[in-house]
């Protein structure tokens, strides 16, 4: 396909849509589903078709709106409504409300600061399109940014775009994405791999999980525009077994791009050949680090391995390899179709565009958001997400996943971005952010997290398999009131050998949430001390 045909598609698209006096939007990403959205929709679609609306009003299944707390979420888009908590015995009262009054129980106001304070680059069209139909993809300049970028532009100055937008990589590391991309085209070899790392693994974590399932296309696209640039002609997309419904419609797109030669042979009558494949996880966290995943695909036990050589030079069966993950894929569409200077206008100097949350924990409003960098913590809590439930007290908020840091009130103000983060000794991670409340113990919460780095760690090395272990129990101990000043000093110490010495990334932030709770909630831990040994 080239642009004038891909241009005539998105038109007709557009023109049939258009011809719609109604649309209703229905989440049918796993959250919503899971509250029976799947059933509403099915009942909206019967509703519509008894009463012969079918041709003024059209029933579309779309992916997260982000509201996950009070889903299951259905959009009108032309009356600018949202109902929530939305049931399939509703469905003939939605469709009844469409040209009369709303269903007043069930609306959910759009001018929320949730809504309204969000920027939606990443999630521009989760929620607004079908993510199991090409041509609303399309629509909305799906395949654009691809079909000008193999036509009109080098790989050097693609490169160069990513590298001027100031884009980092949206896994956790941060590293500048331009530059990761020219090392790769850099290196010589007669083939080259992208990789779509979607292993997301993090507790409370669902943003790439909701990016796959509502708008898979923007992956396929961002990871063909990677491909060219680097000179690959054959990619993988890295998703955890846990995620089905992600699968699924990953699958049935990578198919829809390639029956209408957006993927495959030859693309946009061009000499530029990408094929993409899919590698499901076995549940393993630690497959998240990339050289890990790398073994996993290549069919071994998924084991990092020391770096250097890194993947972009000594990659998947040893060729060089690009890995970004979904969220850093999903960002490079829209840049390359509005340029480098537009994405560098948002955020902050050294944290470029937005950054997609999945807001989890003691919070009013449960969900997925996407910021501009350099939002502070406290706006996200208290503003987007609505406070905590039940009039209880903001205790912490845990960013980064088992790998980040708990954040004290007093640190609420600090900016939301790579270099900020690290300075409360945090981390952004790929988007997890728990929040916690005045019930909770933060010796507990430690160990919950140290908990699943110790279940999660492969045992390749001894100071992760041995070290998180031993910290765990340091800490049972503390929450049986058997610890002692000495086991204080003796769990600090445990912590940071095992970060200077782990092999891989996991070890090495494992002990994160313990060294930030005590730093930050030390009090909480001599409260655990036996009564007869407090002399520290």
């Amino acid at each position: 396909m080239i642009r004038e045909e891909l241009d005539e598609l998105a038109e007709k698209e557009r023109k049939k849509n258009a011809e719609y006096k109604h649309e209703v939007n229905v989440c049918v990403a796993a959250s919503c589903i899971s509250s029976q959205s799947d059933v509403l929709k099915e009942s909206l679609e019967k509703e519509v078709r008894e009463k012969k609306l079918d041709e003024c009003c059209k029933v579309r299944g779309v992916g997260c709106m982000g509201l996950c707390s009070e889903g299951p979420l259905v959009h009108i888009p032309n009356n600018d409504l949202m109902y929530q908590n939305a049931e399939p015995k509703h469905a003939p009262q939605i469709i009844d409300s469409l040209d009369k009054e709303p269903v007043k129980e069930l609306v959910c106001s759009l001018d929320l600061p949730f809504f309204k304070r969000q920027h939606k680059i990443v999630l521009e069209n989760s929620g607004v399109i079908d993510p199991e139909d090409i041509n609303e993809y399309i629509a909305q300049e799906g395949y654009a940014a691809l079909l000008d970028a193999i036509t009109f532009m080098t790989p050097a100055g693609i490169m160069e775009t990513i590298r001027r937008s100031g884009l980092r990589g949206r896994g956790g590391g941060g590293y500048p994405t331009g530059l990761k991309w020219i090392t790769v085209a850099k290196a010589e070899s007669d083939k080259k791999y992208v990789i779509c790392n979607a292993d997301e693994g993090d507790p409370g974590a669902f943003m790439d999980r909701s990016i796959l399932e509502g708008d898979p296309h923007r992956i396929i696209e961002g990871m063909a525009i990677a491909a060219y640039a680097v000179g690959a002609d054959e990619g993988f997309i890295y998703c955890r077994a846990e995620y089905p419904l992600a699968v699924a419609r990953i699958k049935r797109a990578i198919k829809q791009a390639e029956k209408i030669g957006l993927i495959g042979q030859k693309i946009g009558g061009t000499n530029f050949t990408f094929h993409i494949n899919t590698r499901l996880g076995a549940g393993a966290f630690v497959c998240g680090e990339e050289t890990a995943l790398i073994h996993s695909i290549e069919g071994k036990r998924g084991t990092p391995r020391p770096r250097p050589p890194y993947p972009a030079e000594y990659g998947l069966w040893g060729k060089p390899t690009l890995i970004n993950n979904v969220e850093t894929f999903a960002n490079i569409a829209p840049i390359i179709r509005k340029g480098s200077n537009w994405f560098n206008e948002i955020g902050t100097e050294k944290s470029k565009g937005t950054k997609v949350f999945a807001l989890a924990g003691a919070i009013n409003n449960t969900g997925l958001i996407e910021v501009p960098m350099g939002i502070s913590l406290r706006e996200i809590i208290f503003e987007i997400g609505g406070g905590i439930p039940g009039n209880k007290k903001f205790k912490a908020v845990q960013t980064g996943g088992p790998s980040g840091g708990c954040i004290p009130e007093s640190d609420l103000d600090i900016k939301v971005d790579y270099d900020s983060l690290k300075q409360v000794d945090s981390m952004m991670g790929s988007g997890g952010m728990i929040v916690i409340d005045e019930t909770s113990s933060m010796v507990d919460v430690a160990k919950f997290f140290i908990e699943f780095s110790k279940e999660e760690s492969c045992g390749k090395c001894t100071p992760c398999r041995v070290g998180t272990t031993q910290i765990y129990n340091y800490l049972e101990q503390f929450i049986k009131d058997g610890a002692s000043a000495k086991d204080l000093n003796g769990l600090e110490e445990l912590c940071k050998l095992v970060q200077s010495t782990s092999l891989c990334g996991l070890g090495v932030s494992a002990p994160n949430p313990v060294l930030s709770t005590m730093k930050y909630f030390k009090q909480e831990y001599l409260d655990c001390i036996r009564s007869n040994d407090k002399n520290i």
